[in-house]
């Protein structure tokens, strides 16, 4: 193994590369099977989507449908370059990771996981022994590394699948229970606003006759308040519901610079944007979405305060296995999120704000999850400190 940084992804990739037997002489032996095979993988990517769209369970659960077959032909000619090449390194094993998730978010039953691995592992292993016929020691040794690299391949996926799985099971039943208490409880504190609401209308009507400004004073700051109890409720509420998505053609250019005007940074914070007037339209629900930013946008211009600062959303269209995505980085230059806080950010409830319910990040994963799509943070590369933030959507229509 080419050893990748330390941490939990290490560990894992070690003990499933242990668990498979795989060793520095079988990387030796997969680079040596690559000048064979490399020859081959268009061949066998013609044959493995063929395969794919004969059946019509796997072709359902295929983004973007024959449309996306050609590119999605090329990834896999570059996933097993790496598959033979390496390193097979932590970074490598973050990439793989990615094919397992991608899996769960569009549905993929996991036996055409290995329906699919299985039909690899026969036309990898045929153009081997066709080639080394007359050398059966070099294929038995060349063979065994290529049976090694295939099962880490599919433990890696099945791994992250299960992860991805039971935490997605995990999420829906915490929402779910949070659902009912927050449905609950909105539905009790309703009535007893809307009683203080006519109330308060009431006693300003009578109020006008005496013209008291203390007393005004007072109503005016009743009334503010059950405007921000009701808001609270509402967003509760927001978060529970399932609104449907009303699909349509969108370009995110005009979802950003809308959700951009509605925030109206201040002067001090400089906001960038590259690489969006470049993306194919998407299809997705436009309002949604521009929830989606307008919470990113805000929690990273409040994580400034009022330092000097900027906030930068890139876009692009990762060339990787497994369905073609639309990938949005929004980072910002401010302190980042504490490691200890990390892995909670998107449930529903967790703030570090001084004021604030802690529901902006919650929503903005349901809203991509309900689109196809995911959101993961990480440390800002802009520097020390800063919030990174990955969103994903899925590309469902062709390029115009």
């Amino acid at each position: 193994m080419e050893a990748g940084p330390g941490g939990v992804t290490e560990d894992i990739l070690e003990e499933l590369q242990r668990y498979v037997g795989f060793s520095a002489s079988d990387g030796e032996a997969l680079r040596e099977l690559h000048p064979i095979a490399c020859a081959h993988f268009e061949r066998i990517a013609d044959v493995f989507y063929r395969r794919i769209l004969e059946h019509p369970g796997a072709r359902k659960a295929l983004e973007g449908g024959e449309s996306q077959v050609g590119h999605l032909k090329v990834t896999l000619q570059d996933w097993m370059g790496s598959l033979l090449l390496g390193p097979w390194d932590a970074a490598w094993f973050e990439r793989r990771c990615r094919i397992g998730r991608v899996h769960v978010r569009i549905h993929l039953p996991q036996h055409y996981m290995f329906g699919a691995m299985n039909l690899l592992r026969q036309e990898l292993t045929a153009v081997m022994e066709e080639a080394l016929r007359d050398d059966s020691a070099r294929a038995a040794r060349l063979g065994r590394a290529l049976g090694k690299i295939l099962d880490l391949e599919l433990a890696i996926m099945l791994h992250t699948y299960r992860e991805d799985l039971l935490a997605q099971a995990a999420r829906a039943e915490r929402l779910a229970t949070f659902g009912q208490l927050v449905g609950s409880i909105g539905h009790e504190l309703r009535n007893p606003l809307g009683v203080i609401e006519t109330s308060l209308f009431i006693l300003k009507g009578r109020l006008a006759a005496t013209e008291d400004a203390r007393v005004a004073k007072h109503l005016d700051r009743i009334g503010e308040q059950v405007g921000v109890a009701n808001h609270i409720i509402t967003s509760l509420l927001d978060m529970i519901r399932s609104r449907p998505l009303v699909r349509a053609p969108l370009r995110l250019t005009e979802v950003w610079t809308s959700a951009r005007k509605a925030v109206a940074p201040p002067p001090h914070v400089r906001v960038r944007e590259e690489g969006l007037e470049a993306l194919p339209p998407l299809e997705g629900d436009a309002v949604q979405l521009r929830q989606v930013f307008v919470n990113l946008l805000q929690n990273a211009v409040q994580a400034l305060g009022e330092r000097e600062g900027e906030v930068r959303l890139t876009a692009d269209v990762p060339e990787e296995a497994g369905a073609r995505r639309v990938r949005l980085v929004l980072e910002d230059s401010g302190p980042g999120l504490d490691p200890a806080i990390r892995a909670r950010v998107f449930e529903p409830l967790m703030t570090t704000k001084a004021r604030g319910l802690g529901l902006g990040l919650a929503l903005v994963r349901r809203i991509l999850e309900r689109h196809g799509g995911g959101i993961a943070y990480a440390p800002s590369g802009a520097g020390p400190g800063g919030a990174r933030f990955v969103v994903e959507l899925p590309l469902t229509l062709e390029p115009s």
